[in-house]
């Protein structure tokens, strides 16, 4: 059952579409698992672009999800709702720059992004509570994406 604060966000909409990770925000057990879920399709698609057209994806995601967080914040009158995962998409996707091929990359990327967004270590919890809108939103998923990223990167260097 929805909860009657979605009741505002739209399907239809298309800034409440990528809010909600394509609906995968609407699960009502684990939202933003859902929503780095949704986004392994989304890295499968641009994990062939060159670095250089790769880093500018994801800066237009994390620019683009200010204000599409900012709207489906709006819209729901409530700061970063769970249903809300535009920024695990973005997260997962740098956690994902340069990793080397394989479904098992993508799986260990996946475990290391869930694990740092949700422990949330200094200094993303810092982030978390402090910065508030669609920047803020997206700020401590680009955080928990570059511990991830590093971590994923010192695996792929030390097998």
């Amino acid at each position: 059952m929805r909860k009657p604060e979605l009741a505002a966000l739209k399907l239809s909409n298309p800034l409440h579409l990528l809010a909600l990770g394509f609906g995968s925000g609407l699960s009502p057990i684990m939202p933003g698992t859902m929503g780095t879920l949704a986004a392994v399709p989304l890295y499968l698609l641009i994990q062939g672009l060159s670095p250089i057209w790769y880093v500018l994806v994801l800066l237009l995601g994390f620019i683009a999800g200010i204000w599409i967080c900012n709207a489906a914040t709006r819209a729901i009158g409530q700061h970063d709702h769970g249903a809300i995962v535009w920024d695990e998409i973005i997260g997962f996707g740098i956690t994902m720059f340069a990793a080397p091929a394989g479904l098992g990359w993508v799986v260990v990327g996946f475990v290391l992004f869930r694990f740092f967004d949700i422990i949330k270590p200094w200094p993303i919890s810092w982030f978390d509570r402090r910065v508030h809108g669609g920047i803020g939103i997206m700020l401590d998923d680009v955080i928990a994406g570059l511990f991830a990223l590093g971590c994923l990167q010192l695996l792929a260097w030390y097998w």
